[in-house]
């Protein structure tokens, strides 16, 4: 090629506005984005909704939506502003959420990378711990460790995280077990890196497109998780998250049912979110599998 066809030739596109190419063709995939943006907005802007603290008394008890302008979504049975707790909880629940999941696709990328990588003993001993955490059903697991260590909203993150992990391990561990015997592998041995730094540095970010995809998953998952918790009771009473906003409106559902139902609808639409970010992070990272 010569340099004029060089110069002529336009430049190719980043991989980022390849990747915002594919994504845009999913309409659901940008309904979620959208969601999500919202949601994000919500968070951000909580402070300016309630900027004191929106556990406090704002109004008369019960009050239904659209009948004060101070408080144009209601209040509960205790006079708490409900707009302030929606605010209040899309930051709870994407603190949940993301922390929970940090720590959960940390776990499953550490055991699914060992056991993918080196395979043998260490695969099989790794494996049975992880078939082991499987066979207890997750909200059982939780509700066991939120027994034990308590129901601060730390030790909540925690257990979600934990109860969490299988499903990123055996991800990881097969991405691994397709991937430690490619030519680049081979590669990296016969230069004499490290076994840590072929699989952190080698082999890891070539396998973290599937684990990001499920991390939308694990990410609505834990929110539901807490909400559930929240509604048995087990939440942490000293913040305000859409679930303990639904078990507090459970004991006024038949009266005053808005109290359960509009974090409700804001729990659904956020995991709505979650899962439709998901879809469009596979099409776009996952060109290859389209659906038939």
């Amino acid at each position: 090629m010569s340099e004029t066809d060089r110069i002529l030739r336009p430049a190719e596109p980043s991989r980022l506005v390849v990747f915002w190419q594919r994504y845009r063709r999913n309409r659901a995939a940008l309904l979620g984005l959208v969601l999500f943006a919202v949601v994000l907005a919500m968070a951000a802007t909580a402070g300016l909704i309630e900027p004191v603290d929106p556990l406090r008394r704002a109004g008369a008890p019960l009050t239904w939506p659209f009948q004060n302008w101070q408080t144009p979504l209601g209040t509960d049975q205790l006079g708490r502003d409900i707009l302030a707790g929606l605010f209040h909880g899309a930051r709870i629940s994407l603190l949940i959420g993301v922390v929970a999941t940090l720590i959960s696709v940390g776990i499953g990328v550490l055991i699914g990378a060992l056991a993918g990588y080196f395979g043998g003993w260490l695969d099989d001993l790794l494996m049975r711990i992880t078939e082991a955490f499987q066979t207890i059903p997750n909200f059982v697991l939780l509700l066991t460790l939120v027994a034990i260590l308590g129901s601060s909203i730390e030790n909540i993150i925690l257990a979600i995280g934990i109860v969490s992990w299988t499903a990123p391990a055996r991800l990881v561990r097969a991405e691994f077990m397709s991937l430690r015997q490619r030519e680049f592998v081979d590669a990296a041995r016969n230069l004499g890196l490290s076994d840590a730094a072929i699989i952190f540095r080698e082999i890891l970010p070539n396998a973290l497109p599937p684990v990001i995809v499920f991390a939308s998953v694990i990410m609505a998952l834990a929110i539901l998780l807490e909400s559930a918790l929240a509604f048995l009771g087990l939440g942490d009473p000293n913040y305000a998250s859409w679930g303990n906003m639904i078990g507090q409106g459970r004991n006024v559902l038949r009266t005053a049912w808005y109290c359960a139902m509009i974090p409700g609808i804001a729990i659904l639409l956020t995991v709505l979110s979650f899962s439709l970010l998901g879809e469009g992070l596979n099409e776009a990272l996952n060109p290859r599998q389209k659906k038939t």
